[in-house]
């Protein structure tokens, strides 16, 4: 009896012991930094761990991330382009349910992200974090005169003049640091905080962001308080200009170059954070806001061997996935296995609610209508969501709703810049398209007429979820338009 006793003492000590081991939820309320990179325009196969076979361009910095952490294989940006995608990374909510139906923005206008609303920015400040942004916005603010505080228009200037003030960019969305630009034809702008310092040559932007992402983590590597370092860099959107060190590279071309210039960025971040002693303690992130280009030259990259978007259809703006299925990585020594993997399906406007569930928070109200923590997956566990499904948005609008390995697109063609287009497709094509992501990757099976209770779920789906202003659980919300076109394709 004694004998029995004891081993019910020492089971029972080995699970409280083993329990006090584990915070309350995974990881809950760690602190580490947290170094989000965010490329600019490139594609899934530009990472050369993610094509083996036909990527061709070295991206030694991206691999090791890789090699070092979890790599996503399904990860999506919130659109193929690049304005909603940033808007939904910040609020945790499709852009689409904003005024921007389709395309981006262009500057010179009030910001995109309304005034009130949480941003991941200003929720990590609330918890303790210095927050910073060096790169690109691109979700419109106003250059006002310094003067009068009159905002200027597009029209008067090339670009706004040193001086210039604005009153409702990252400093007013939550960021206590801002270095960088708006958009890639506004490159030559320089801001810092709320101001703008310099008319500087779009060559040198890139090294300019490398060198002050360096720059900050040195600064800021001793401090007590842990920083959010979002890194939104420029490239290799165009103008695709490599710096003369970087130029013939590749062997490639512009793009080729352009692209180990961009991962350069990446291997100069973690050679700061390895240099102050911060890798252990650090979350690093690495994607890219939408597929590449086709300004990036996709034909002629193929006849040399490099296949933009792997084995993936399409390329930045369509619908397919080619145009938003993005690299991602995730690197955090000690909590994710090195040189793991996740298929589970995310979105890029899950960051929101990832991060409050890594601070063992709550979102905060009216906030992350569209995001779900993939935390769990990040250790190897299966997601626990209440969202049905993941919405993809196209350059003209063109939705599609991805359930498990069934893709439902709403356009007749890419909906996007790949042919065929809208009206390459023609009247004669079926209204819409129904992929079966498994088994049929490369999306070229059409099953909308074949499998029509299927495409009629996630149809009724996707309708359910922007008519209740949100796809997650949680009060009903709405959505900043109150006419949301499902069928763009019909207008036409």
């Amino acid at each position: 009896m004694l004998r029995s006793t004891n081993k019910t003492y020492r089971v029972t000590w080995f699970w409280l012991a083993f329990a006090l081991l584990l915070p309350q939820g995974l990881w809950a309320g760690e602190k580490p930094n947290i170094v989000f990179i965010l490329c600019d325009d490139l594609g899934y196969g530009d990472v050369q761990c993610l094509n083996p076979q036909h990527g061709k361009i070295p991206t030694p910095g991206a691999d090791q991330l890789a090699k070092q952490g979890m790599t996503f294989t399904d990860a999506h940006s919130g659109s193929s382009v690049c304005t909603p995608t940033r808007y939904g990374l910040l609020t945790g909510r499709y852009s689409w349910r904003t005024k921007l139906q389709k395309g981006v923005v262009t500057g010179f206008a009030p910001c995109l992200i309304d005034e009130d609303r949480p941003t991941v920015a200003n929720f990590l400040k609330d918890h303790g974090y210095q927050t910073a942004i060096i790169g690109k916005w691109h979700l419109n603010f106003q250059y006002c005169d310094p003067q009068t505080g009159q905002p200027y228009l597009a029209k008067q200037f090339k670009s706004p003049p040193v001086g210039t003030k604005i009153p409702d960019g990252p400093q007013a969305r939550g960021f206590d640091y801002f270095h960088g630009f708006h958009h890639a034809r506004d490159m030559q702008t320089v801001i810092e905080n709320d101001t703008v310092i310099a008319h500087d040559p779009p060559i040198n932007m890139l090294p300019r962001l490398t060198r002050k992402s360096v720059e900050y983590i040195d600064q800021h590597a001793n401090d007590e308080k842990p920083f959010f370092l979002y890194i939104p860099l420029g490239s290799p959107h165009t103008p695709i200009l490599p710096t003369k060190a970087w130029q013939g590279r590749s062997g490639l071309g512009d793009y080729g170059d352009f692209v180990m210039e961009t991962d350069n960025a990446v291997v100069q971040v973690t050679q700061a954070l390895d240099r102050n002693g911060l890798t252990d303690n650090t979350l690093v992130v690495f994607t890219s806001d939408n597929g590449c280009s086709k300004a990036a030259g996709i034909p002629q990259l193929a006849k040399q061997g490099h296949i933009v978007s792997a084995h993936l259809r399409g390329s930045k703006a369509d619908i397919w996935d080619g145009g938003h299925r993005v690299p991602f990585m995730v690197r955090w020594p000690g909590k994710v296995e090195a040189g793991s993997s996740s298929d589970q399906l995310i979105c890029l406007t899950d960051w929101f609610a990832t991060v409050a569930d890594m601070m063992d928070a709550k979102v905060p109200p009216g906030t992350c209508e569209d995001s779900v923590s993939f935390l769990p997956a990040i250790a190897g566990k299966p997601i626990t969501s209440t969202r049905a499904g993941v919405v993809h948005h196209s350059v003209s609008g063109h939705f599609a709703y991805r359930q498990g390995p069934w893709k439902l697109a709403l356009a007749r063609g890419s909906g996007g810049w790949s042919s065929p287009n809208e009206k390459q497709a023609g009247k004669d094509a079926p209204k819409a398209q129904l992929y079966h992501m498994v088994e049929d990757i490369g999306e070229q099976q059409n099953r909308y007429l074949i499998e029509a209770s299927v495409a009629e779920r996630l149809l009724q789906q996707l309708q359910a979820d922007i008519d209740r202003g949100r796809s997650t659980d949680g009060p009903k919300s709405q959505n900043d338009v109150s006419n949301i076109d499902l069928w763009k394709s019909e207008k036409n």
